[in-house]
């Protein structure tokens, strides 16, 4: 989606506001197994001092597997838009957007949004247990019934206490 923001780029002040859903074809993570919607996207492009800003809210609605125990979660998604708007592009600060005439590519700026801020390990819950690495039981859902691990250092003392 364009977004012409011929009206405010000579006004300081002056602000113009977006709503967009964004596509999920570029937002492509192992752990999302699927989107319940498209990611919604709200916010406005507003000039200050002669900056072009933009600044806003992206709400995704996912279905995600767990990393620790492989179980499929529903997640919420809420990512805080910022964003710098210039006029040429900069080898010094990669992290700003341009303006492509008196237009914007908001597409591309929600997406990145999005991308840099998504979590690097998606969990069912803060506390998860993961699985058990002997039987592969979910520990979530109690504990398993194999022998703990004891270090391979104390095999030998492990054996005088097994005489006894």
């Amino acid at each position: 989606m364009r977004l012409n923001l011929r009206e405010i780029i000579e006004v300081p002040g002056g602000s113009v506001p977006f709503e967009a859903e964004l596509d999920t074809e570029r937002l492509d993570f192992p752990a999302v197994l699927a989107y319940k919607s498209k990611p919604h996207a709200e916010g406005r492009v507003y000039n200050e001092a002669g900056v072009l800003h933009l600044e806003g809210t992206l709400t995704a609605e996912m279905t995600c597997v767990c990393d620790r125990c492989g179980e499929p979660f529903d997640s919420v998604k809420e990512t805080a838009l910022e964003a710098v708007i210039v006029e040429e592009e900069s080898e010094e600060h990669p992290e700003l957007f341009v303006l492509e005439g008196n237009e914007i590519d908001l597409d591309e700026i929600l997406s990145t949004c999005f991308i840099l801020d998504m979590e690097t390990k998606f969990l069912c819950r803060e506390d998860c247990k993961g699985l058990c690495p002997t039987c592969g039981k979910n520990l979530n859902l109690g504990p398993c019934g194999c022998r703990k691990q004891s270090d391979p250092r104390f095999a030998v003392l492990e054996q005088l206490l097994d005489k006894e």
